[in-house]
């Protein structure tokens, strides 16, 4: 099977707003649908590559999978190590615009996680920016980005971190937004 799309996940999860995909050691994930990831434990991406599909919403079944089913409710309240909060959003858009659209909405939004990576990420913020980036609106974070950097010309890189983090502290306490990985309580 070849993917089109590598950085799309079969589920619906962007690979570009990933911790593991942005990282820059011999760790990276190249993306779900790479031969990285098929030898994994996503029964997702398994039964996508033996139906031949791109995408879950392209399945005949995909209205009555139990599989995909579970995994887009288990999103709606938990993540793993990267954030599912927008996951059923991001699926009624590829639904509605294509994956394509998909990609060149994600590319911008990969393109300002980058920026916060590399002008405000002091190495322990990675994943906090990868959440903010998958959550908050595209306008919001642009409006982010130029308010931390105008207020933190002069400040070390631990200081631009900490100013980043409140400012969207901030927008995430007015708007409602949750910046963390909501895991699942052990009993």
């Amino acid at each position: 099977m070849k993917f089109k799309y590598t950085e799309i996940g079969v589920c619906g999860l962007s690979c570009r707003l990933c911790p593991s995909y942005v990282i820059k050691t011999k760790s990276k994930c190249p993306g779900c649908k790479t031969e990285y990831r098929l030898g994994g434990p996503c029964s997702i991406l398994h039964c996508a590559v033996k139906k031949n599909i791109e995408f879950c919403g392209d399945c005949e079944e995909n209205k009555t999978c139990e599989k995909w089913k579970r995994h887009r409710e288990y999103g709606k309240r938990y993540d793993s190590f990267k954030c599912y909060q927008k996951l059923e959003k991001d699926i009624c858009f590829i639904q509605d615009n294509g994956l394509a659209e998909f990609r060149k909405s994600q590319r911008i939004r990969a393109n300002l996680l980058k920026k916060m990576l590399d002008q405000f990420n002091e190495g322990r913020s990675k994943s906090y920016y990868c959440i903010a980036v998958t959550v908050l609106k595209v306008g919001e974070l642009k409006k982010v980005i130029t308010e931390a950097r105008s207020k933190s010309r002069s400040l070390d890189i631990k200081e631009k971190a900490k100013l980043l983090h409140s400012i969207l502290d901030n927008i995430a306490l007015k708007n409602n937004y949750y910046l963390k990985l909501r895991k699942k309580s052990k009993p």
